[in-house]
């Protein structure tokens, strides 16, 4: 069965509605892909949609290496926001013609990792797949929309970056990585809009990592490149979700992106 796995997430997700351009666009090329053999698990983000609840219940919103500090209260309005994420994209992928299921880490024991503790509370590392419900969910013609919400040995919730789940499912699946969000390329220098990469080897990712020249929310998405490599997934790219028919762009060479390569 030829799968990707597709991480979409970052501004690209700020509209959820049906209309939206960017889910709109994106149900398309992945209606298209499965009329070609190819099918799709979508892992998705919802960092706007998070934010915006933990305003409005006067919680902070922190950030700590690219990886959100989760306190109890704070895992709550994650796991609401996330699954009204998993909802509204799961409504408009089916809306237009694609027989979506909506997931989470918890369900099936699809995802289990261990709290990160100290700084960052219930924000989670290192995770496990169980992949059974998604294999299961693809051979029936099912395309799988999963949100990064877990559970650790003890059946608690944890919030893992949806990055650092895709790059894992993806390993655990042995499928191409796509993690579209709101940058068009990995740049060596993050100022320097001239320094955009084409292609990255794992080593040029860990010295990018190392030198502090990956920031903020670029360190989960190279560290999850690396996670699906080492995986055994066969290649990562990254590229812009907000642009026009960004997944079928990307596959085409249309798009700008940057691979990884190992």
């Amino acid at each position: 069965m030829n799968t990707l796995v597709v991480k979409l997430g970052g501004h690209a997700l700020d509209r959820l509605d049906v209309d939206a351009p960017v889910l709109s666009d994106f149900a398309s090329d992945v209606g298209h892909l499965r009329d070609e053999g190819v099918h799709v698990v979508v892992v998705h983000g919802g960092g706007p949609q998070i934010a915006a609840l933990l305003e409005r219940l006067a919680l902070p919103s922190t950030f700590i290496d690219g990886l959100r500090v989760t306190d109890d209260a704070t895992m709550e309005a994650v796991a609401m926001a996330l699954s009204m994420v998993n909802l509204q994209i799961v409504a408009t992928l089916n809306a237009r013609g694609v027989a979506a299921v909506g997931l989470s880490g918890a369900d099936a024991g699809l995802l289990h990792a261990t709290p990160l503790g100290e700084s960052w509370g219930r924000a989670a590392g290192e995770p496990r797949i169980e992949t059974a419900v998604v294999a299961s969910l693809l051979r029936e013609g099912f395309t799988p929309v999963v949100s990064s919400v877990g559970v650790d040995g003890a059946g608690g919730l944890v919030n893992c970056n949806a990055d650092t789940m895709a790059g894992a499912l993806a390993g655990a699946l042995g499928t191409e990585l796509i993690l579209l969000s709101d940058v068009d390329q990995v740049r060596a220098d993050p100022d320097a809009a001239d320094s955009a990469l084409t292609s990255i080897t794992r080593d040029q990712v860990i010295e990018l990592l190392a030198s502090g020249s990956a920031r903020d929310g670029m360190r989960p998405k190279l560290t999850a490149a690396l996670d699906a490599l080492d995986g055994g997934a066969p290649r990562v790219r990254l590229a812009n979700g907000r642009r026009s028919h960004a997944l079928s762009q990307l596959l085409t060479g249309a798009l700008a992106s940057t691979e990884v390569t190992a």
